[in-house]
C-alpha cells in the first residue's frame, strides 16, 4: 500500500464511534474556537475585499459566508471563511514530534480543515456527527503529513498550512461527500497541485489567503473528482510529488501506521491561541503579563523591557517597530509595549490605530527582542521566552516561559474558551446570537443538520 493510499483509507474508514471521547471533547473545543474565529475575521480589511470580490464573481447561493448575509458556492465559502479564521493569526497550532522542527511548530489545522468540512457539510446536509467525524480526519490527516514532512519544507519558506492544510481538507471534504477511494485518490493528488503559500507573505493579507486556499482547494479538488477529474494517485510519496518537490522528502515513521494512533489532538496535541498574534511570542507574552499584573507594574517605571529567546525566532518576529496591525502581530517590541500599557492583548490591541499611536511607539523604543544564549543552546525546537523588566529605580523582574496558555500542557478552561469565543463573535453578531451559536457547537453530537448551526452564525444586511 502506498502512502497515499494509506491516507485514503484511514480517511475513509474512519468512524464516529472510533474517535475516543477525550479526542471528540477536543475536537469540539477546537470547532468552537474556529468558528468563532469565522466571526473575527469580518472585521478584517482582507474579509472586506474578499467579499467585494464575492460580489462582483457570479456564485451559486449554496452555503453559508459566517458572519454576514452572504450565500455563495462551496467552495469560496470554504475560501472566505478559511481566510476568517487566519485572518487575525487567533488560531489554533499544531505541534511537531520532530525535534529539527524549527520552533516546534507545523500548521494551522483548523482553518483549511474546518473551512472546508463546514462548506461541505451545510451543502450535503450533513449531521454535527458527519461534520465532526471528517473533521478530526482531516486535522489528523493534516497534522500528521505535515509532521512526516522534512523540516526542510518550512524552514526554506513554504507555509505549511497553505501545503499541508490542503491535504487535510481534501480528506475531510472528499469524506463528507462520500467519494469513493479511487476519487479521493485523485483528490488528493489535485489537492496537492492547488495547495501553496509562502512564509515571505507572513505579516500581509496573504497570509491567511493560504489557508483560505487551502479550504478552496480542498473543496474544488473533492467536487472534481467526484465527476471523474483525474491526478496522480500516489502524489505524497513519488519521486515527482509533494515530498519529494517540497521537502526532500519525508520520515516515514512520523506517518505510517500512525494516523489515529495516537490521534494528533490527543498527543502531541493542537494549542489554541490566548492572543492574536504570531504563536512563538505567546509564551512570552504570558510571562510579561503576569511579570505587570504580579509586580503591579505601570509604564511610567519601565526603563527597559527585552525578551530573550532561541536565534531562529527573530527571523519570523521580525518587525522592531511595526505601523500596521499586521506587522505587530510578529513584533515582539510590540507585544511587550502593549502588554505593560493595557495589561491584556486581545484584539482590540490589535489595531492600526493602536500601533501608530505616540504611547505605543515611544514604549517600542523601550522594548527589545535579543538572543538568549542559555535558551539558544537548547534548540531551535523550543519557544521558551526570558522576559526581563528593568524599572527606573533599579528593580529587575524576571520570569522565563516554555508554555503559554492553550498549549496541551496549559489549556484553556470552558470559561476561557467561551470569552475567546464571545470576543471574536462580538464582531459581527448580537450577544443573544452568539450564545445560541456556542451552545450549538458545544451540542454538535446531537445536531441533526449542521445547517441550523450555521443559521446562527449568519450576520445581517
Amino acid at each position: 500500500m502506498s502512502l497515499t493510499e494509506y491516507v485514503a483509507d484511514f480517511t475513509l474508514g474512519l468512524r464516529y464511534d472510533d474517535i475516543p471521547e477525550a479526542v471528540r471533547s477536543t475536537a469540539i473545543e477546537h470547532i468552537l474556537d474556529g468558528y468563532g474565529l469565522t466571526l473575527s475575521g469580518v472585521a478584517e480589511e482582507s474579509h472586506r475585499v474578499m467579499r467585494r470580490y464575492l460580489e462582483r464573481v457570479a456564485s451559486a447561493g449554496e452555503v453559508t459566508v459566517f458572519g454576514t448575509p452572504l450565500r455563495t458556492s462551496v467552495e469560496l465559502a470554504a475560501l472566505v471563511n478559511g481566510l476568517a479564521i487566519h485572518a487575525m493569526d487567533y488560531d489554533d497550532t499544531q505541534l511537531s514530534t520532530n525535534p529539527e522542527s524549527v520552533y516546534g511548530l507545523l500548521t494551522h489545522p483548523t482553518a483549511p480543515v474546518l473551512a472546508a468540512t463546514s462548506a461541505v457539510a451545510e451543502a450535503v446536509g450533513a449531521s454535527g456527527r458527519d461534520l465532526l467525524t471528517a473533521y478530526v480526519a482531516g486535522v489528523e490527516v493534516a497534522c500528521r503529513t505535515a509532521d512526516a514532512s522534512n523540516p526542510r519544507h518550512y524552514q526554506k519558506g513554504f507555509h505549511s498550512t497553505g501545503t499541508f492544510g490542503a491535504i487535510g481538507a481534501v480528506a475531510g471534504a472528499g469524506k463528507l461527500l462520500g467519494l469513493s477511494r479511487g476519487q479521493l485518490l485523485h483528490a488528493l493528488g489535485s489537492a496537492a497541485s492547488l495547495s501553496g503559500g509562502y512564509r515571505e507573505s507572513f505579516g500581509t493579507m496573504t497570509k491567511p489567503l493560504h489557508a483560505g486556499n487551502a479550504a478552496r482547494a480542498g473543496v474544488f479538488a473533492a467536487r472534481l473528482a467526484g465527476d471523474g477529474f483525474t491526478a496522480a494517485r500516489n502524489i505524497l510519496e513519488a519521486d515527482r510529488g509533494m515530498y519529494a518537490a517540497s521537502s526532500d522528502g519525508y520520515d516515514p515513521a512520523r506517518i505510517e501506521g500512525r494516523l489515529g494512533s495516537p490521534f494528533f489532538l490527543d498527543d502531541p496535541g493542537v494549542s489554541i491561541k490566548p492572543y492574536p498574534s504570531g504563536s512563538l511570542s505567546h509564551p512570552g507574552q504570558d510571562a510579561v503579563l503576569e511579570l505587570v499584573r504580579e509586580h503591579d507594574i505601570t509604564p511610567d517605571q519601565v526603563e527597559e523591557a527585552i525578551a530573550g529567546t532561541n536565534s531562529a525566532m527573530p527571523n519570523a518576529l521580525i518587525y522592531r517597530m511595526p505601523t500596521t496591525s499586521l506587522e505587530a502581530k510578529f513584533s515582539f517590541p510590540f507585544f511587550l509595549a502593549i502588554a505593560i500599557l493595557r495589561r491584556k492583548v486581545g484584539i482590540e490591541e490589535f489595531r492600526d490605530e493602536v500601533v501608530r499611536s505616540p504611547e505605543v511607539q515611544e514604549m517600542m523604543e523601550r522594548c527589545h527582542h535579543v538572543v538568549d544564549q542559555e535558551i539558544d543552546a537548547a534548540g531551535f525546537q523550543h519557544m521558551d521566552t526570558r522576559v526581563t523588566i528593568r524599572l527606573k529605580d533599579g528593580t529587575v523582574v524576571e520570569r522565563v516561559e516554555a508554555f503559554a496558555t492553550g498549549h496541551p500542557r496549559k489549556p484553556m478552561s470552558r470559561e476561557q474558551l467561551e470569552a475567546k469565543f464571545f470576543e471574536c463573535a462580538d464582531l459581527a453578531i448580537g450577544k443573544d446570537q452568539a450564545r445560541m451559536a456556542a451552545d450549538a457547537i458545544w451540542g454538535i453530537e446531537g445536531l441533526d443538520d449542521v445547517a441550523r448551526l450555521h443559521k446562527t452564525l449568519e450576520g445581517t444586511p
